[in-house]
């Protein structure tokens, strides 16, 4: 869809107030690693007037409402953020210094994620050190910080070379 630019600048200019990127980190067992990386960019709002038009122009996502009344524009699948919503964004680029950061680092790791670098070891350590510094000083409450990933990884590898030795 051909965005018009002052609907583009528009949702640009809200997004880049409300929205946000994140990467967040699961542990799979049935994964090579034992983890998954997963890619959110969401917007939350309790009026769903923009998060409509942002479906409309990034023509992916899904609308969700929480039990609290908010209403949420959510898209997790890496190739509709890699195909649609970092293109729009580099065609109607952030304003504010921590945005345009926070937009760097995710668009390293989504192609970290798409070339499947993410699947070895070194590229999931190289995302799991970018991730350290996406929204950074936010108040950012992870389920997984950097070292319980380090560890979980070290037990892991310790486990699979104790019953190779057995």
């Amino acid at each position: 869809m051909n965005t018009p630019p002052n609907i583009g600048w528009y949702l640009s200019g809200f997004s880049d107030g409300e929205g946000s990127f994140n990467v967040s980190l699961r542990q799979r067992p049935d994964h090579k690693l034992k983890w998954q990386t997963v890619l959110t960019f969401n917007v939350a709002q309790r009026d769903i007037t923009n998060l409509r038009l942002l479906q409309k122009y990034l023509q992916c996502g899904r609308l969700q409402k929480r039990n609290d009344g908010v209403h949420y524009f959510v898209v997790t699948n890496y190739i509709e953020l890699i195909e649609k919503v970092l293109p729009f964004f580099e065609r109607f680029p952030f304003q504010s210094e921590s945005k345009i950061r926070n937009f760097a680092l995710f668009k390293q790791i989504a192609m970290i994620v798409y070339s499947g670098e993410h699947l070895a070891h070194t590229g999931f350590m190289k995302i799991v050190e970018l991730r350290e510094k996406l929204n950074e000083g936010k108040g950012r409450k992870r389920k997984y910080e950097k070292q319980d990933v380090i560890n979980a990884l070290r037990e892991s590898s310790e486990t699979i070379r104790r019953t190779r030795l057995s």
